[in-house]
Parts: C-alpha cells; sequence; structure tokens
C-alpha cells in the first residue's frame, strides 16, 4: 500500500503553500497527498500553484473536500449542497480529477432514520449525476461523534454503505477512516466485509488523540492485515497531527503500519 501524505497537517515545517507541501511529501518518498477545504487556497493562486507543483512532481492528489459543507440530510440546504458539488468537482479538473469528500451535516432534532436517511440518498442520486458527467468520484466519509464531531448525522460505516448501495452510481463510494471508526468501536472486519469495492480510499491516525501511528491503541499490524485480507490495496491517507518533526513522523507511521 502507498502512502499519502494530508498536507493539510504534513509537511508544513517551513512550507506555506500547499504547493511546497507537496514538493516535500515528494521529497520525502511519497507519491500522493490530500488535503480538507479548497476556497481558502485560493487565495494568492494557491490552487494553479498546487497544480504546477502536481505537474512538476508526479504527486497524484488522493482527495480533498467538497467546500462549503453542507448538509446532506436537510433539504433546505440541498440546492447548497450540490451547487457546492458542482463547484468543486470544476476545481477537481484543474488537479488531476481527484476523490472529492463528502461530509454529512448534522442530525435533525424530531426527524426519524428513515427519513434522514431517505434525504440522504435522494441528493447524493443527484450529486452523483454530477459527478459522473465529470468523471470524477465523490467519497462519503462517516466521522465520529464521540470525540470530534458532536451531533454528526453520519458515523456508521453499515448505514454509510447502506446509503451508498442504496444511490447505486460507480461514481459514489466511501471514504474509510479507520480512526473515526476505532472512535466510535466498530470492527473493521465486520462492518467493511463482502463491500470493500465500495471503498475508494482509507485514511489512518491513531487512537486516542489522532496523531502518527504507533502512538495509541489500535493494532496497527491487524488492520493493515484485516484490509489486505478484504481486498484493499489503494493509498493510506497519514490523515493525523503529527507530534514529530515531518522526517520522524513519517519513519515513526511506516515502523507503524509496516509499508
Amino acid at each position: 500500500m502507498d502512502l499519502s501524505a494530508c498536507i493539510e497537517w504534513q509537511a508544513a515545517e517551513g512550507n506555506d503553500t500547499l504547493a511546497d507541501r507537496v514538493r516535500a511529501a515528494k521529497a520525502a518518498g511519497l507519491n500522493h497527498a490530500e488535503f480538507h477545504l479548497w476556497r481558502d487556497k485560493l487565495v494568492d493562486g494557491d490552487m494553479a500553484g498546487l497544480a504546477a507543483a502536481l505537474d512538476e512532481t508526479g504527486v497524484t492528489l488522493t482527495g480533498f473536500c467538497v467546500d462549503p459543507r453542507r448538509s446532506i440530510v436537510d433539504p433546505a440546504q440541498h440546492e447548497e449542497m450540490l451547487q457546492a458539488v458542482a463547484d468543486t468537482l470544476a476545481v477537481a479538473k484543474t488537479v488531476g480529477s481527484p476523490p472529492l469528500i463528502v461530509a454529512s451535516g448534522f442530525t435533525r432534532e424530531g426527524i426519524s432514520p428513515e427519513e434522514h436517511k431517505a434525504e440522504a440518498v435522494k441528493v447524493l442520486r443527484r450529486a452523483a449525476d454530477l459527478a459522473e458527467a465529470a468523471e470524477v468520484t465523490l467519497v462519503l466519509e462517516p466521522l465520529n461523534d464521540r470525540v470530534e464531531h458532536p451531533g454528526m448525522y453520519l458515523v456508521d460505516t453499515t448505514l454509510a454503505l447502506d446509503i451508498i448501495e442504496a444511490v447505486g452510481s460507480p461514481r459514489l463510494k466511501l471514504l474509510y477512516d479507520v480512526y473515526h471508526s476505532h472512535v466510535m468501536g466498530e470492527d473493521m472486519r465486520k462492518v467493511l466485509a463482502g463491500r470493500i469495492h465500495l471503498v475508494e480510499h482509507v485514511q489512518v491516525a491513531d487512537s486516542p488523540g489522532r496523531n502518527e501511528p504507533g502512538t495509541g491503541t489500535i493494532d496497527w499490524p491487524a488492520a493493515i492485515s484485516t484490509l489486505r485480507d478484504l481486498g484493499y490495496s489503494g493509498a493510506l491517507g497519514l490523515e493525523y497531527r503529527p507530534t514529530l518533526d515531518a522526517a520522524a513522523s513519517l519513519a515513526a507511521s511506516r515502523a507503524a503500519l509496516g509499508v
């Protein structure tokens, strides 16, 4: 498995722009990178600089977020959500058409689980149509509501996969974050078994703390073995907050992950 640097948090030492962070990731031996939101990166032409750095280094993006984030379960926000998808698809085309990360928004009080799911499927079908036309993949990400994201709707990998299957588009898949799943007490093998073909990307960080693999309690040899056994062969996104300098952090992650 290849590694993907989260340049939102990594390769940041002395590198103010995403372009410089891409070059730093490449110099460290990484061929993939990812980040979070893009609209704040338009300042001073940072996205244009990023495109140039990707061309220069051969680094490919494994993803960034649909921006602004809007709810998939609140119909009052659906048109804004679809506009955000359309805008982000256009930007993605300028940087290699990577997968685009979709968050769910927050649970609505007094609304049943069935209605929440129905609204999510409805708007994601429309979003997937846009993605199919653009030939870009959307990835739905379950988060956790126990540490970072209280009130978040989608915190269950099984539910996320059920929604993806209900939408039924080849351009809507799952972003599986080992950290979020572990915080929610999920069994990776159980929630991914038989549906690994729906997983586009995997992200890693240790728990507790969301730092380098090896700093917490997750059994990384078992986790990586499970992913391999299930059939995942894509990149591992290093979406953690480093506690060490860049070189030491990457070395520690490689050692913990065995890649």
